[in-house]
């Protein structure tokens, strides 16, 4: 007996899009970037290869290896992504501005339609915030944290407190009440937005919450990441309640 597809009951498969992820190798919290992404949008994850040493200054910068995340934006190209993100914060701020800058030039030049980078995400972000005057936490050592701090220097935004956890290794395994601790400690008066920096680690359920409790945008690593790369499709993120999130508006069609 022939197969009739009509016959078989269900919902109509919905075109996908996709965006190109390339990740760290460590990098953990696949499930929680897909909560930023509408249906009809597909994540198609690779990972950078593994670096035998702790989170440090020398990890970010092998990290962002021009070779390497060259190498990475090709294989992560098959499934034909509308965008690369290259979603190591510290991977793309450790070598300053204008490593931000060729790294994502690097993408581009790998074959990718579009690119973004976590950090060069942030700063897009702050800039749609009109946010200058910034609170942060890092997971990180402090040279990783004071590099991330002259990052966003170049950038004309200051950094009126910062905190980090000194953590070298396992970032994911901060738990939710760790992150609102420091968040709470690192918060000023003069600080116009939170950032909570890398991308292992864990923030969607406590952001509106913690905007709620501070009166002002709570940004993270993986949120900024995936608000970027889908405005340059032309989509908006998933997000209730999350200012960044409420604020943008695609800028593509």
């Amino acid at each position: 007996m022939a197969f009739d597809p009509l016959l078989v009951a269900g919902p109509e498969l919905t075109t996908q899009h996709g965006i190109g992820v390339v990740a760290p190798f460590d990098f953990a919290l696949d499930r929680e970037m897909w909560r930023w992404t509408p249906d009809d949008v597909s994540l198609f994850m690779t990972r950078l290869p593994y670096v035998p040493v702790p989170v440090t200054v020398e990890m970010a910068s092998a990290l962002s290896d021009h070779s390497i995340v060259r190498q990475a934006t090709r294989d992560v190209l098959a499934p034909e992504p509308l965008v690369v993100a290259y979603a190591c914060t510290s991977g793309s701020f450790i070598r300053g501005a204008e490593g931000e800058r060729s790294l994502t030039d690097v993408i581009l030049r790998a074959g990718a339609p579009a690119a973004t980078t976590s950090s060069g995400a942030l700063v897009e972000s702050l800039d749609l915030l009109g946010a200058s005057r910034i609170a942060v936490v890092t997971p990180y050592i402090d040279s990783v944290t004071d590099r991330l701090v002259s990052f966003l220097s170049e950038h004309g935004i200051g950094v009126v407190a910062s905190v980090g956890m000194g953590l070298l290794s396992h970032i994911w395994k901060v738990g939710y009440a760790e992150i609102v601790n420091a968040v709470s400690a690192v918060d000023r008066p003069d600080a116009e937005a939170v950032f909570i920096s890398c991308t292992n680690v864990p923030t969607y359920d406590i952001i509106a919450p913690l905007e709620r409790m501070l009166g002002k945008p709570v940004l993270t690593a993986n949120q900024v990441t995936m608000c970027s790369a889908l405005r340059r499709m032309g989509w908006a993120a998933a997000g209730a309640d999350q200012a960044l999130v409420q604020l943008t508006r695609p800028t593509a069609a």
